[in-house]
């Protein structure tokens, strides 16, 4: 039998599921399935725990069983996104016992295989535009000002509203905005389904004009027939048959289509790559001095700048097959040279990519030692590099998808220079990610970030084709509150996927 526990990062273990017991097999394969729920933007740890269950307890429902009196034969664990990166979702641990790290050559307990899969019973959506004609009113001489309410029903007979449409003025043959409805959200192409044509009341009593009962698989045909429903209306008693109106639906549109998931993608190779920037300008604060930013305490805390490479950068690193990121720093001199707007974290001349987040941490520490702070704070510079990096990836037909992480103490001087990088890079596969460390006002950036309000605009009147940057401010993070680094990576798969799908880019399978 295997008992899973999912591991929060400072918490212990929690048991959430076990599998049947499968008798007398030294290979077994258990069929129970285990249901989690993919978060991205944490990094969720499983731990498999294989033991062997004695034969009186075979008749014994799982969850009864007492693990301390049953032989453990081994465990393993792994991050999910681990598995969702492997091309067929399927991993291979070894089983291991505590004793065994004492031991400097590992005896053989076997090994785990562990699958995955995603359960979205359908991905397919579709779109359809609704009419109506002759849409009458009990009182004549009434404006209408009609809209309508799609319901699905469930076991109990309720409708439950899965789509209502905006409200048109003065009309009585009103042609409704596209709608459009996830198979999922339905149930099923043949579930039937109720649309309510409403009067609109200021009141909030809106009257009800006449509804149809048909499923997707019906309003299908409506359309490729191009005749209409005739809408009925319930009788208030209920006694007699339902009144027949002249009103009549139509479909002028259906189509299908199919939403790819991020994990669709992932299983069909993207990557994504994570580059880091890191702000020496000299606002700082002397390195050397417990009060500066910069400070690296002997005592192995981090600091804010450390955190956020590391909160970000552990999350992002399954997703990236080679675990070679770039790193950068900006505003300071290198020991010979003027003011670099963005240098090479690791001393190098010629490249910029270091081993891990251990590389970026070690070269983030010695740059520290070797390069005097200075000034302004510059983030053009630095997003071109990236944008240059992602573009040559793009031509290249590379399959990667960057993300670049900007820890700043202070607000950007070149605020035009900034935004025209940023509108330039977002016809590229990147998101960018600033975190602002430090107790400076960081209203400027929330300017970048375009959730605030409007799209970014450059200099040129070119207005951004998406919202590619994120900006959160990072007060020191006590423990056991929501990681604000959570909020910043939580919305990067939807970036990405509208990156996708806004260049017809499909998954390979």
């Amino acid at each position: 039998m295997v008992v899973v526990y999912t591991k929060a990062k400072d918490g212990p273990p929690t048991e959430v599921f076990r599998t049947e017991v499968v008798l007398n097999s030294l290979n077994p394969t258990w069929i129970m399935k285990y249901a989690i729920t993919f978060q991205f933007e944490v990094v969720q740890t499983l731990l498999f725990h294989v033991y062997d269950v004695d034969t009186q307890f075979h008749n014994v429902d799982v969850k009864m069983i007492k693990l301390d009196e049953q032989q453990f034969l081994g465990e393993a664990s792994c991050a999910l996104s681990e598995i969702l990166t492997k091309s067929n979702r399927s991993l291979t641990l070894d089983l291991v016992q505590k004793e065994d790290s004492t031991i400097s050559s590992h005896p053989h307990h076997g090994q785990l295989l562990v699958h995955a899969e995603e359960c979205i019973s359908s991905k397919t959506t579709t779109e359809m535009i609704l009419r109506c004609s002759d849409l009458e009113h009990k009182d004549l001489f009434s404006r209408i000002n009609p809209f309508l309410v799609i319901s699905k029903t469930v076991e109990s007979g309720i409708p439950i509203p899965v789509c209502k449409t905006e409200v048109l003025k003065n009309d009585h043959n009103p042609i409704w905005k596209p709608i459009f409805l996830n198979i999922q959200q339905v149930g099923s192409k043949d579930s039937p389904l109720v649309i309510e044509f409403y009067n609109f009341n200021s009141s909030g009593k809106h009257d009800l004009i006449g509804e149809a009962r048909k499923s997707l698989a019906d309003l299908e045909k409506l359309h490729s027939s191009g005749k209409g429903e005739i809408l009925f209306s319930l009788n208030a008693g209920g006694h007699d048959r339902n009144k027949v109106l002249k009103s009549q639906l139509f479909v002028d549109k259906f189509s299908e289509s199919i939403q790819y998931t991020f994990l669709d993608y992932l299983k069909g190779g993207c990557e994504l790559n994570f580059m880091v920037a890191i702000d020496f300008t000299a606002s700082n604060g002397n390195p050397r001095l417990p009060d500066s930013l910069h400070y690296l305490d002997p005592t192995g805390r981090l600091n804010a700048y450390q955190q956020a490479i590391v909160e970000v950068g552990e999350v992002l690193q399954f997703y990236d097959s080679d675990k070679r990121f770039p790193a950068w720093g900006f505003g300071a001199r290198p020991i010979d040279g003027p003011v670099s707007h963005c240098f090479n974290l690791n001393g190098s001349n010629n490249h910029c990519e270091v081993d891990g987040i251990q590389g970026i941490m070690m070269s983030y520490s010695s740059a520290l030692l070797n390069v005097s702070l200075a000034g302004p704070t510059l983030f053009g510079p630095v997003i071109s590099t990236a944008a240059l990096i992602a573009s040559q990836s793009l031509a290249n037909g590379g399959k990667k998808y960057f993300v670049l992480l900007i820890i700043t103490d202070g607000v950007v001087t070149d605020l035009q220079e900034t935004k025209d990088a940023i509108v330039k890079a977002s016809d590229l596969p990147l998101s960018i990610l600033i975190v602002g460390v430090g107790g400076a006002d960081f209203k400027e950036m929330e300017i970048l970030d375009a959730d605030k309000g409007e799209r970014l605009e450059s200099s040129t009147g070119r207005v951004a084709s998406r919202d590619i940057v994120q900006f959160v401010s990072f007060r020191h993070i006590q423990g056991g509150q929501i990681s604000v680094v959570q909020g910043l990576l939580a919305e990067l798969p939807t970036q990405f996927l509208t990156y996708m799908r806004s260049r017809d880019i499909q998954p390979n399978f």
